[in-house]
Order: structure tokens, then C-alpha cells, then sequence
């Protein structure tokens, strides 16, 4: 679940600050008519995001960095091209329509749809890559993930609605502009880095050499490794700008400026102040929980788990066999265990008691799902390290699912009794 909630608001963050606010410019600059080729804009973008979805899925098409190569080209050209006509065409608002209005409003939907077109198709197709353990689309496994893509999806949608009433209420006009733009600079610099990453390699006719070295791409390729190693940056300084517009619409509802004649008019821009106040107080909430999903939340889900130490055991070579005391594992937690085989391979098996039984959860520390990533205990249950999924205790011993690959075992003389050549069988799931 979570890990699909930080995802999508980590992937569509960007374009949603974009579009909220290109939507509210294009609006207060040219009327309804600006409303209208930026909703068509859009439109596109989410046509065309939802088609390369279904080509990448049915076809299984891997989308190169030469793709994104042309998409960055595109997004810095268009960026150029409606700050440009902005400065011409959109310093007033004026919501009237003209000829120079229109080419911004055409220059800044294309601009909306290629950054919509660039971040939404993997977000499209997330829910067809859910690990649901063989268990079907109806399983708990895939609810549990369907809610969090949902969730994500859901707070996107808000915080762009009273994102853009902010802007479409904040007095000066001159703000909304300079914001959007310093936004869209922002990420056209992103994509200025990203942008060379396709020719660190191919770029022979610049009389580039084959292999990277800061001393030959000079200044070009040391920002290529900043856009490269701080790709966070430039989404928390989009929402540092988006902060600072809702400051200010706060800070403007505290004030009343105008004029009123008599009460009632007194009461009803009272009640318009209150209204922005919870506008700018919604949307800096939203940010909030922005913040909180791509810190401590990816923080959380994104952890390393330490396995726990192996144990110790009684190795009868004799016998071939590996002796494990049960009264050592009769406590109920995790235990796991490690054999170095001949091909200097290391095996690892856990053993866990079963909760009111005699018998043993044994199994490889690996399943036909998550590969060797492991299992550990958390508030006493057993959780496989890769995919999250907690353990059914009783269950462990038995093929199927997420549980541990099963390990033959029998009791004897108080001991747990394993059979070396079981072990070593198990070597292909630890190379």
C-alpha cells in the first residue's frame, strides 16, 4: 500500500503543480476560451498517456532513455516558447480573447499535455504489476496496494483543485506568472541534465570520448550528475513555490482592503476572507501530507531490513546431516540458519514454531516469488523482506504463495533433524 502511495504522488506531483496552475493563467488571461485549449490539452495528454499505457503493456515495449531524450528537448523548447509569449501576452490579466492570448494558451496546453504524457503512463499501469501472490485481483494483497495507487490519486486531485483556487483568487495577477514559470524553469533544468544522458555514449560527432569522465563534458556533464543524484530537489522546490502561493492567499484573506457601505456588506467580505483562509489552509494541509509521504512514509517502506545473525547448529557429516536443538526454536519467534556448501554457496533455512502445535514452519530462507530476499519477524510475525507480505505461520512448511520453499525435516532424539543433500539441493535459490 505504501509503497504505491509515495510512488504516485512522488511521479505525478510535478505535472499536477504544472497543470493546476497553467490551467488557472490561461484562465485569467484569456477567459473561457484559455479554459477550454488547456482542458483539450490535457485531454491529449491523457488520451496519449492511456495509448502508450496499452502499447507498453500488450507488447511489453521498454521505453529507452532515447524516449525520454526527445521528451526533454520538447519540454525545454516549449518552456522557451510560452515564457517568451508570456511576457509578450500574459503580464495582465485581462480574460479576453486575442491572437496573441490564443498562441499562449495553444503554447501552454502543449506544454501540459507532454509533461502529463511524460509522467502518467507508468502511474497508468502500476495497478497490472501488483504482487498478489497468485491470489487474483480480488485478494487483500491487491485491495490493499489498489488503495494506496487510489489514495494517492485522490489527494493529487484535491490538493489541484484548491491549488488552483488559490491562484485563481490571489491578488496581484503578476504572481500566478512568475510562479508557474519559475516552476516550469525549474524542471526544464531538470531536463537540461537529463537531456545529454542519451549521448554519453553516442555523442562522437561533439568529438566526445566513449566513456564518461567529468573532465571531458566539463560543466554539462557535472550538472547531468546533479540532475542525476538529486532528482528530489526539484519536486521540493516546485512545492516550496506552491507554498508560497498559499502563504500569501492566507496572508490576503487576513486583510480587508475594500471598501463596504454597511453591515452586511461587511459580513459578506468577512466571509469571503474565511473562505480563502481554508482555501490556502487546505492546500497547505495537502503539501503537508506531500511532505510526510515522500519523507517519512518512502522513508519507512523503503528500508533496509536487516536479516537476523544465522544460528548455531551440530553438523554430523557422518550421518550427513545438520542436528538444530528444538528445545533452541521452541519459543515461537524466528530463528534462520546458514550452511556453506562445497560451491561455497551459502544456504539459509528459518524454523519457527507453530502456534499451539507440536510441529515446525521449516523452509528455504527464499520463495518462488521473492527469490532469497528473505524473511524477519516483526511484533511476532514472519514478513517476507522484498514484497511485505506477512506470513500465515501455519501455513509455512507448505508450497504456495509467498511462503519459504519447503524444507524436509523430521524430530528425533530433541533434535530437528536435516539432511545435507536436502541443503544443498536448495543451492539454485541462493546463487
Amino acid at each position: 500500500m505504501f509503497k504505491y502511495l509515495w510512488m504516485v504522488v512522488q511521479d505525478l506531483f510535478l505535472a499536477v503543480t504544472y497543470a493546476a496552475l497553467m490551467h488557472t493563467m490561461l484562465s485569467r488571461t484569456a477567459g473561457r476560451k484559455g479554459r477550454l485549449i488547456h482542458s483539450a490539452g490535457l485531454c491529449a495528454g491523457v488520451l496519449g498517456s492511456a495509448a502508450l499505457a496499452v502499447v507498453k503493456y500488450t507488447t511489453k515495449l521498454i521505453i529507452s532513455s532515447h524516449w525520454n531524450h526527445y521528451i526533454y528537448a520538447v519540454v525545454i523548447t516549449l518552456t522557451a516558447l510560452f515564457t517568451v509569449l508570456a511576457a509578450c501576452f500574459g503580464r495582465k490579466e485581462n480574460r479576453a480573447s486575442n491572437a496573441g492570448s490564443t498562441m499562449l494558451c495553444i503554447a501552454g496546453s502543449l506544454l501540459s499535455a507532454v509533461l502529463v504524457f511524460y509522467a502518467l503512463p507508468g502511474v497508468m499501469l502500476y495497478p497490472f504489476s501488483f504482487n498478489t501472490m497468485g491470489q487474483g485481483y480480488l485478494s487483500s494483497y491487491y485491495l490493499v496496494r489498489m488503495a494506496g495507487w487510489l489514495g494517492a490519486l485522490v489527494l493529487l486531485f484535491v490538493y489541484s483543485r484548491l491549488l488552483s483556487r488559490c491562484a485563481l483568487e490571489i491578488k496581484p495577477y503578476a504572481w500566478i506568472p512568475a510562479i508557474l514559470q519559475a516552476n516550469l524553469w525549474i524542471f526544464a533544468a531538470y531536463c537540461f541534465g537529463r537531456f545529454f544522458v542519451p549521448w554519453v555514449n553516442r555523442a562522437k560527432w561533439l568529438k566526445w570520448p566513449v566513456k564518461y569522465s567529468d573532465e571531458a563534458y566539463g560543466w554539462i556533464g557535472n550538472w547531468m550528475m546533479f540532475t542525476a543524484n538529486h532528482a528530489m530537489l526539484f519536486l521540493w522546490l516546485a512545492a516550496g513555490l506552491a507554498v508560497l502561493l498559499a502563504v500569501f492567499f492566507w496572508r490576503q484573506g487576513t486583510i480587508l482592503r475594500e471598501k463596504y457601505d454597511n453591515p452586511a456588506q461587511l459580513r459578506k467580505l468577512k466571509a469571503r476572507n474565511r473562505r480563502w483562509r481554508r482555501t490556502a489552509a487546505g492546500t497547505l494541509a495537502c503539501l503537508l501530507l506531500v511532505t510526510l509521504i515522500l519523507t517519512t512514509v518512502k522513508t519507512n517502506d523503503t528500508r533496509q531490513v536487516e536479516l537476523s545473525a544465522p544460528e548455531s547448529y551440530t553438523v554430523d557429516r557422518d550421518a550427513g546431516v545438520i542436528l538444530v536443538a528444538s528445545e533452541a526454536v521452541n519459543d515461537g519467534h524466528l530463528h534462520r540458519f546458514e550452511y556453506r556448501t562445497e560451491k561455497n554457496i551459502e544456504v539459509r533455512w528459518i524454523v519457527v514454531k507453530k502456534p499451539n502445535s507440536a510441529s515446525y514452519g521449516v523452509g528455504l530462507d527464499a520463495c518462488e516469488v521473492c527469490g532469497n530476499a528473505g524473511y524477519y519477524e516483526r511484533n511476532g510475525q514472519i514478513v517476507c523482506k522484498r514484497c511485505d507480505v506477512v506470513m500465515n505461520i501455519n501455513t509455512i512448511g507448505f508450497k504456495g504463495g509467498c511462503n519459504p520453499i519447503p524444507l524436509a525435516y523430521e524430530v528425533k532424539d530433541g533434535n530437528l533433524v536435516f539432511r545435507l543433500e536436502d541443503l544443498i539441493a536448495g543451492e539454485k535459490e541462493f546463487r
